[in-house]
């Protein structure tokens, strides 16, 4: 990623700042430090920019910052929020209100935000050129390929000491040894190297052995944009670093908007003003993650390498506005079941009924709009899969994470990217499905039916291979429509070896909050010929006034009865026991709840303890 002159457009004016204070080195001098909060003089000592930052805020307008190191849902409620928050070492975050508009602020605090170095970078990237030349060997990881450009950094420029004149600098400067650096991939300092090398730079300081001089807050600058633009996703790297976004989007010259799991939307104070520059970013992004992006092939939808999800739509012929793109970040710790029922997604009962269908092999759809928390949920429920099952997961974009160890991935691949397979260079989610069919899995997994894919996903249900996946269909009977309908074309005969369709959405609160909720849960009973319509049972449904769920199928479940207590050889007279064992099912989840196993991977293998204790035998 190539250094970009992305506008920062601060909210407010900025207040005058004193340039010979050393924010690195006089923090404690500082009058306002004096002034911040216990937990707030911790974090400028870590962050000595930040306090740079502090200092040009009109304290005296809006009030010193409220410092946090997490986020609290209470937060939702503040009306007009000014908070800073970290995000990584590095980077800190300010919310700050915009009374004229439904969107606050969301400004990001990096080393580099401040200071305008791209006078002094010409010449560190010239000299930087002039040692690539002369490197052996490629680093393979991002952090290798970081340490080589600080060290790099450190072997091409010398900081200033505070006090000392530029000319008694050259009789400190010690020239020491010159260590082997290797090269690396990934950067585009090479393609730059004819550009810097006819580019005529500031004139900047230098030592007698051809050292650029900085000040100590130029050189941390500086070493934090070369690592964010040549190894990181440059001016996205702190929304990506941020774990409470869920959205970044750029619809165009304009601000990154970004939507927040507690402050909901917000723009941020970065901006693109030129659309030559918005092109440039997108066409490096693109190279970032290996699929190339021209004018003939505007589209891109892809994986970022951290997991998020990102799409990219390139020039102005088909975006009037100018290329945009749009990410869907992952959680690094996928939300448990019990996270879900935390934000009151779903509660207890109807976790454990879905745990009892799911381990006895129930097939299901996730079905719901677009960001309703489909993929969140059908990830959370693949810990009532039995631990020592084979599973298997398709996708064309990487989401799931399964917490079994025997989990075979695939991935589809577009065109032109999978040579050699014997696919005429394509491997679709259809070619990984019938592939699956053959590895013998107990369960299959599918990121989302849309296509003539739904036909083998319902050939592996008949054949007895549970099948789970999400769906775009916002009830039980648009997705049935949807399944029968051209591209996927299912018999309707054969829609009901699909067991359950839970349908998930996101509703607005009263409040005006908008939440997800799972809407309901249903069973497909079967097909009607003389009338043409399916049976389907309800078996829980929200209530949206009191934000409440309601189990309407008890004692009346199909699956539980007809098919689970079949299965395990209940007779008829003790059917009923089956209920019973829905609702121990959902005390062993408050408990594990109340006892702190709410994280994904930690509920799993208490989970699997209590199965190998034999406690989730039905009668036990």
């Amino acid at each position: 990623m190539g250094s970009l002159s992305v506008e920062v457009n601060l909210p407010f004016k900025p207040e005058p700042i004193d340039n010979d204070v050393d924010f690195y080195k006089d923090i404690e001098s500082s009058a306002l430090y004096k002034m911040l909060p216990a937990n707030a003089k911790e974090y400028v000592k870590t962050s000595p920019h930040l306090l740079e930052y502090l200092h040009i805020f009109p304290v005296n307008t809006y009030g010193i910052p409220l410092f946090l190191s997490e986020l609290k849902k209470d937060l939702r409620t503040l009306e007009a929020p000014n908070l800073i928050y970290p995000v990584n070492e590095t980077t800190d975050v300010h919310i700050l209100p915009d009374p004229d508009d439904v969107r606050n602020f969301y400004i990001p605090i990096e080393p580099s935000f401040l200071h305008s170095v791209s006078s002094l970078l010409p010449a560190i990237e010239t000299k930087l050129i002039d040692l690539i030349d002369g490197l052996e060997t490629d680093p393979t990881t991002d952090k290798e390929r970081a340490d080589v450009i600080k060290n790099m950094l450190a072997s091409v420029a010398v900081i200033k000491p505070a006090n000392v004149d530029i000319s008694t600098l050259t009789k400190l400067q010690e020239t020491g040894s010159k260590s082997k650096l290797v090269t690396f991939l990934n950067t585009d300092f090479t393609a730059q190297k004819k550009m810097k090398s006819t580019k005529k730079s500031k004139n900047v300081p230098i030592t007698p052995d051809g050292k650029i001089i900085l000040t100590d807050i130029e050189y941390r600058a500086i070493e934090y944009l070369l690592v964010r633009d040549k190894i990181d996703m440059g001016v996205l790297k702190p929304f990506l670093s941020d774990p409470y976004i869920e959205d970044i989007s750029c619809d165009g010259v304009g601000p990154i908007f970004i939507e927040h799991k507690i402050f909901k939307g917000l723009k941020s104070v970065i901006e693109f003003k030129v659309s030559s520059e918005l092109d440039e970013f997108v066409i490096k992004i693109a190279e970032r993650i290996k699929r190339p992006i021209t004018y003939r092939s505007p589209l891109v939808d892809a994986t970022l390498p951290d997991g998020s999800r990102i799409n990219i739509v390139y020039g102005t012929d088909i975006s009037r506005h100018g290329s945009n793109f749009t990410i869907r970040k992952v959680n690094e710790i996928p939300m448990s079941i019990l996270n879900i029922i935390e934000t009151n997604g779903l509660d207890y009962i109807a976790a454990a009924y879905l745990w009892i269908c799911v381990e006895y092999g129930m097939s299901l759809f996730v079905s719901g709009e677009t960001a309703s928390g489909k993929t969140t949920l059908l990830n959370a429920i693949t810990t009532f899969i039995p631990p020592e099952n084979k599973i298997v997961t398709i996708e064309d974009t990487p989401e799931l994470n399964v917490p079994h160890r025997n989990w075979i991935r695939e991935v589809a691949l577009a065109k032109g990217k999978g040579e050699g397979t014997g696919t005429g260079g394509e491997v679709t989610m259809f070619d990984l499905l019938k592939a699956a069919l053959r590895q013998r899995p107990n369960q299959i997994l599918v990121g989302e039916i849309r296509g003539v894919e739904g036909s083998v996903a319902f050939g592996a249900m008949q054949t007895g291979h549970p099948v789970m996946s999400t769906f775009h269909a916002a009830s039980v009977e648009k997705l049935i429509q949807r399944l029968c309908g051209e591209p996927i074309n299912i018999p309707k005969t054969y829609v009901d070896n699909l067991n359950l369709v839970i349908i998930q959405s996101a509703v607005k609160r009263p409040d005006g909050q908008t939440v997800r909720r799972m809407i309901s849960v249903n069973e497909l009973v079967g097909y009607n010929a003389e009338t043409g319509g399916f049976t389907f049972v309800q078996m829980f449904t929200w209530e949206p006034i009191t934000d409440t769920f309601i189990w309407t199928g008890k004692g009346s479940s199909f699956l539980l009865e007809n098919k689970i207590a079949t299965m395990l050889g209940i007779p008829d007279s003790r059917k009923a026991e089956i209920y019973l064992e829905v609702e121990k099912r959902a005390k062993i989840l408050e408990r594990l709840h109340k006892a702190g196993y709410v994280k994904f991977w930690d509920l799993f293998h208490m989970m699997t303890k209590i199965k190998k204790q034999g406690l989730l035998t039905i009668g036990s």
